[in-house]
């Protein structure tokens, strides 16, 4: 079967109300020849899938597609222990990083949280806490797919293309929980990239309001995944990424910094400040802000290539404090310009890699086969 036919099988199977097992065979694997999964709602995935089963079919593998287990329902008490990643066998090879029961559960929430169905998703993945870079969103595309109930909790933008080859943009909210949770059912759908568009308190001297910061590193004291990913892990932003919106910002010549982002879960750090800031000074950090290092470690763990770029809209370590009077003049004055950068480098590293972002440097050794943007 060509890779469109094996995916239109697996719609035919999920219909029928069973899980896809996907068998994919490998003849120049020594240790691993033949590797198996189970897949629901293939639909939503499809881009993804026929792009990789179309790598797989032109490197001699042989994939095969027939029904499996019923699917479980969402509200079988079985459920929680077989969505759990903690007992995941690593001595055995897999297919796919998530199982069957955890896509269903996952793409049902992404629908509940952000009041759009999981097949709008789009490849490019912008995040935002700010109604202001919606509002600049659907100026840039006023035809986009919106939330049927606009009071969802984090609702989703759809500029939508061929093959899911758009833009997708989420207004998470403030804080690290809403991060994760929203990037844990994100990747799912297996995004070329994932950027925090938002913004920061400045903590250098030589910044100015309206400033941007492009992060190269973050100190994560966001706390939300300490024990699921230690803090000592290294987690930086996607080279290339940031090396495009570097260039969006230099032909502009707008300013900014490169360094460190400080994520802290604690809105008001600042009334109990000595242990924080004497991190940010041990780190170097040039700027503090909720999101952006809860966003970067779930792209870690989930191989989706990241990257963060903010601007500056107060500064508490200098006297100014953010006060809203002055934010609500600082937002109207930089929406749509930041939000135009992160859009313009998307379309750039669009165009440059069509078929996803080299992204080896978070592959693991026991990589599942479909794990992220490449086959191994």
């Amino acid at each position: 079967m060509e890779a469109d036919q094996l995916v239109a099988e697996m719609q035919r199977i999920h219909e029928s109300g069973r899980y896809s097992l996907v068998e994919v065979e490998r003849p120049w694997s020594v240790h691993n020849p033949t590797i198996s999964g189970e897949f629901s709602q293939p639909t939503a995935l499809g881009w993804y899938l026929r792009r990789e089963f179309g790598k797989l079919l032109k490197m001699g593998a042989t994939i095969r597609v027939k029904a499996s287990r019923v699917r479980r329902d969402l509200y079988d008490p079985e459920l929680i222990r077989s969505i759990s990643e903690d007992e995941w066998d690593l001595r055995k090879k897999k297919l796919f990083l998530f199982a069957a029961e955890r896509i269903d559960l996952s793409l049902n929430r992404l629908e509940h949280y952000t009041g759009t169905a999981a097949k709008h998703f789009q490849r490019y993945i912008l995040f935002t806490n700010y109604r202001m870079h919606v509002e600049a969103f659907l100026a840039f595309y006023p035809n986009c797919i919106k939330p049927a109930n606009p009071n969802v909790q984090m609702p989703a933008y759809h500029h939508v293309l061929p093959e899911n080859a758009g833009i997708t943009l989420v207004n998470i909210g403030v804080g690290p929980a809403n991060a994760k949770t929203i990037t844990d059912h994100i990747a799912v759908l297996r995004p070329e990239l994932m950027i925090m568009v938002g913004h920061c308190g400045g903590l250098r001297n030589h910044q100015e309001i309206g400033d941007y910061v492009l992060a190269t590193a973050y100190l994560r004291a966001d706390r939300v995944m300490d024990d699921i990913l230690p803090r000592e892990i290294p987690v930086i932003p996607n080279f290339i990424i940031n090396l495009q919106l570097r260039r969006e910002l230099e032909e502009r010549k707008i300013p900014y910094r490169m360094g460190t982002v400080y994520t802290t879960d604690n809105r008001n750090w600042e009334f109990n400040q000595r242990q924080t800031v004497e991190a940010m000074k041990m780190s170097r950090s040039i700027a503090v802000d909720m999101e952006s290092a809860t966003i970067a470690a779930n792209g870690y763990r989930y191989r989706i290539p990241h990257a963060t770029l903010l601007c500056v809209s107060d500064k508490p370590l200098h006297g100014r404090p953010k006060l809203s009077a002055q934010a609500q003049i600082f937002y109207a004055n930089s929406k749509e310009k930041h939000l135009e950068i992160a859009l313009r480098a998307v379309e750039a590293i669009r165009a440059e890699y069509p078929e996803g972002l080299p992204n080896a440097d978070v592959r693991s050794f026991d990589e599942p086969l479909l794990g992220s943007s490449g086959n191994d």
